[in-house]
């Protein structure tokens, strides 16, 4: 099984993010003098708002699946039982799968791109979804990602063997 490698850097993020607007909140009201437990509460609730929209989900792949797990609940797709793939452009951009079981994950494409074995997980069963014939729509979003994470290995090869 396979996990995406940028989550725990960015549940860092968050978690500091929503603590340090926690604490200002607090400071500030504690200056003022109106710092009281009903006012307390209030921002233990904006804090616990802010980190539920900061937090990422946690994406996994194994053999034949890919798993998005939020704070509440997980969503999963078989991904060689991939019916429909596509792409959502938007404040950020997303990548909806489902699969022939009604599963649907709604993923990053930046997790793919940073995660090659997700990719590769991905790809596999997507692979195996179109020679059974049940991927008809998505290959487009599909092969502008394979592109783009075929770039970026290329260019770390370069990168990494000293030619620019």
């Amino acid at each position: 099984m396979d996990h995406d490698r940028t989550w725990l850097p960015e549940m860092r993020a968050a978690l500091w993010c929503t603590a340090g607007l926690f604490t200002v909140m607090l400071l500030v009201d504690l200056a003022n003098g109106t710092l009281t437990p009903w006012r307390t509460l209030c921002w233990v609730t904006v804090a616990l708002l802010l980190f539920s929209v900061l937090a990422p989900p946690r994406v996994s792949a194994g053999e034949g699946w890919l798993a998005s797990r939020g704070l509440v609940r997980t969503h999963r797709v078989h991904t060689d039982l991939l019916v429909v793939v596509r792409r959502e452009d938007g404040t950020a951009s997303r990548l909806v799968l489902r699969d022939a079981l009604g599963g649907r994950v709604v993923l990053d494409p930046k997790v793919l791109t940073a995660n090659p074995m997700l990719w590769h997980r991905l790809d596999r069963g997507v692979r195996r979804s179109r020679e059974r014939g049940l991927l008809r729509c998505g290959a487009a979003p599909l092969q502008a990602l394979a592109d783009r994470i075929d770039g970026d290995g290329a260019l770390a090869v370069f990168e990494a063997s000293g030619l620019e």
